[in-house]
């Protein structure tokens, strides 16, 4: 099986969360966040049972040997802070092999000595030069192939901002998508141990072709399905302890934001509009697409989720707008009533919430093509035409670290998790192969 690093450094200790085959329901979502916390032997560590009566917990709490972690990595100490269930919890968990007492008289008294030698170890273990310890996060970036280490932008001094792309919500999340968001939220806690003013954004695609057609089948307005579905969203991950995030747009608030995007890449000429309201990117005008996937021009095809349509310049070509249908809802535009196609939400609101260059952009595995790649094209596309003089190649410091660095370039490190497979196919809805987090 493989594992997923979730972009941590290896010598963090932090495994990854194997796919399952056919295990159900929360138990295994609440196990895989053990997982993905470091819940495994570090150097220097023993585990013991962990006191936690949340779902019924009965996993690995790792416990350090001060004599040991004296002589461990910064970075693997870093892990002993990330334990979800005791961040929201008045638990406490033993330095040492928990040997009760026999006699029932002396538990109060054992229980303050434990409780002193945690924020003893604790402070031991977190070396006081925290730029010791940040120099030690790598990061696997997708765009170059390799793990870099992270720093964020020079003039941005301790702030990180980090776009994870969320979920269509059209029906109940699944372990798939309990991997994505418990795997960032392990990031996104450590980042803030590291004591980065972090801004986290995840989204929810609140408008779509499969929220549409479920909506048809049950007879429910649309927008109404995509806002039940977020309050059911929310309760899975309040139940896996995922931090909430900075902000979570949804794409019908941002319709604006999305029309404005649009013209941009059609007056750089990059996109076309036809007669009926449809407006698509044209793929062969910009250099360079396909470098995060790897895909040459011959390679690309229609996004997952379109049909070809003979329309179109290239079947590669993909939709920004999409003029409206009968019983569907939809926005006003310069080119008339229609919705966002499925890629430029995120790219608009990154723009609009974030600035034109973030830190990092995460998912999972499956949208690095066409998702993300198209996310990078509409960017790139809406900074200026390639006549300009732009250059669309990525750019690395000159001492090769540090992600992307270029206005075009608007997101220094992409980040993918591995999927969770069910009889060696990825589990997803459209496959039926899923089981829900609950």
């Amino acid at each position: 099986m493989r594992t997923l690093h979730a972009g941590l450094p290896r010598s963090c200790g932090v495994v990854a969360m194997q796919p399952p085959s056919r295990l159900l329901g929360r138990q295994l979502a609440v196990q895989q966040h053990r997982n993905v916390a470091g819940f495994t032997k570090l150097p220097g560590r023993s585990c013991v049972p962990c006191s936690c009566t949340r779902f019924g917990c009965s996993g690995p709490t790792c416990t350090t040997r001060s004599q040991q972690m004296a002589g461990s990595s910064p970075a693997a100490a870093v892990v002993q802070h990330l334990h979800p269930w005791s961040q929201r919890s008045n638990y406490t968990h033993s330095t040492s092999l928990v040997r009760r007492s026999a006699a029932a008289g002396t538990a109060a008294a054992s229980t303050t000595t434990q409780q002193t030698a945690v924020k003893q170890q604790q402070a031991a273990a977190v070396p006081a030069d925290m730029h010791q310890l940040r120099e030690q996060l790598q990061l696997y970036n997708t765009m170059s192939r390799k793990k870099e280490q992270f720093r964020p932008r020079p003039h941005m001094g301790d702030k990180v901002q980090m776009y994870v792309c969320g979920v269509t919500v059209y029906d109940y999340s699944h372990i798939g998508h309990a991997r994505v968001y418990v795997a960032f939220d392990v990031l996104y806690r450590l980042l803030q141990h590291l004591q980065y003013d972090v801004q986290y954004v995840r989204n929810f695609t609140d408008v779509d072709d499969k929220i549409i057609n479920r909506a048809a089948e049950s007879g429910e307005d649309p927008l109404e399905l995509s806002a039940r579905f977020i309050t059911e969203f929310h309760k899975d991950m309040a139940d896996l302890a995922c931090l909430p995030p900075t902000l979570e747009p949804k794409a019908t608030d941002h319709i604006d934001a999305v029309i404005t995007t649009i013209q941009q890449i059609i007056a750089n000429g990059h996109a076309y509009s036809l007669p009926d309201g449809d407006v698509y990117f044209d793929v062969a005008s910009l250099p360079g697409y396909g470098r995060l996937s790897g895909r040459s021009q011959d390679d690309n095809r229609a996004g997952e989720r379109v049909a070809v349509d003979s329309r179109k310049r290239s079947p590669a070509d993909f939709a920004l707008w999409k003029a409206a249908k009968p019983g569907e809802p939809s926005w006003s535009s310069p080119w008339g009533p229609g919705r966002p196609g499925w890629h430029i939400e995120c790219s608009s609101m990154i723009s609009r919430l974030m600035g034109n260059v973030i830190d990092i952009h995460g998912g999972g595995r499956d949208l690095v093509f066409p998702h993300h790649e198209n996310e990078l094209a509409q960017s790139q596309a809406a900074a200026g035409p390639c006549s300009c003089g732009h250059d669309h190649t990525t750019k690395q410091h000159a001492d090769g670290n540090g992600g992307s660095d270029t206005p075009q370039d608007f997101v220094r490190y992409w980040l993918h998790n591995g999927f969770v497979n069910v009889d060696s196919e990825k589990m997803s809805k459209s496959l039926g192969n899923f089981f829900t987090i609950r």
